[in-house]
């Protein structure tokens, strides 16, 4: 199928008729009928039944509707990018980020780089890490954020903050004077909130319980850190949560741990895809406000 069948067969298929995908394409009818009948000829078979004055798809143009919508939606990006350069209009930052790092650390830096560019358009998405590789390799996606390092040999990680793992817990948990001090794996016993298998930072916390003979057993296990921090400010449980995630609410008690668990914040991005100043300034503004959590919550250096 050529660009044209692909642009006449999908308005076909939005509007229903010959008439209706001239006025779409802003194109005669004879136009239409002439490059719809050359692209069933090109494929070898009929993709619609006539039913009086309408097109009927069938089954096969259903299927091939799935993947021109993707084509389609391409083109118009395409379309917009060329009218957004002949304008001179500002780029497009795409930020794919974990949810727990979107809700923590986002909205500040976001605000501060609002200041500079204005009118620069950003779209941001959440995703785990495996999705954010995928995407940062598939052009989707300009930088990720995670708190992990993939280790993908076609994706640089760049940490930009470094910080330790902190114990948070209800209001009353601990007294005034305890909350500078420490808190032991001995400590962490009773109604701890656990993580998925598969996550990295909760396996380092189950690690360090174990090195000194504690053994925890998780009654509510979830997916992310914010979902802990929020199980935790409702009275739900005590939880080991990133440093970002815990000086990101003013509902709980926080406590440092015994041994100290460090954590980074990586700037994720395709090694052959180098930033653009406006996608750098943003990873900066980042930076800075995901450090300005851990100095005010035990930064590590």
């Amino acid at each position: 199928m050529r660009l044209r069948h692909i642009e006449v067969f999908h308005a076909i298929m939005q509007v229903g008729t010959i008439s209706g995908a001239a006025q779409v394409l802003h194109i005669s009818q004879p136009a239409v009928t002439k490059v719809l009948q050359h692209c069933e000829l090109q494929l070898g078979m009929p993709l619609f039944e006539r039913v009086r004055g309408k097109l009927i798809p069938k089954p096969e143009a259903h299927r091939l509707f799935a993947e021109t919508e993707k084509l389609h939606r391409d083109l118009q990006g395409i379309r917009r990018l060329a009218a957004g350069l002949k304008g001179r209009a500002v780029e497009t930052i795409r930020l794919v980020s974990t949810p727990t790092l979107a809700v923590s650390v986002l909205p500040q830096a976001m605000s501060a780089w609002r200041r500079d560019f204005p009118t620069t358009r950003c779209e941001l998405a959440t995703h785990h890490t495996g999705e954010i590789v995928n995407m940062l390799r598939l052009g989707e996606a300009d930088f990720g954020l995670s708190l992990q390092d993939p280790r993908h040999p076609g994706i640089i990680a760049e940490p930009i903050a470094h910080g330790v793992m902190t114990a948070i817990a209800p209001p009353g948990t601990w007294r005034d004077d305890e909350l500078a001090m420490p808190l032991s794996p001995c400590g962490l016993q009773g109604e701890l909130i656990g993580y998925a298998d598969n996550d990295p930072l909760g396996e380092l916390v189950v690690a360090a319980c174990e090195a000194q003979g504690v053994h925890p057993t998780f009654h509510t296990v979830v997916q992310t850190y914010q979902i802990a921090r929020s199980l935790v400010e409702a009275g739900g449980g005590m939880a080991v949560v990133d440093p970002f995630t815990a000086a990101s609410s003013t509902r709980i008690q926080r406590r440092p741990l015994d041994p100290d668990l460090g954590v980074a914040l990586y700037l994720l991005a395709a090694g052959h895809a180098p930033l653009s100043h406006g996608a750098r300034r943003l990873a900066d503004c980042i930076a800075q406000a995901a450090r300005a959590c851990t100095g005010a919550h035990g930064a590590a250096p």
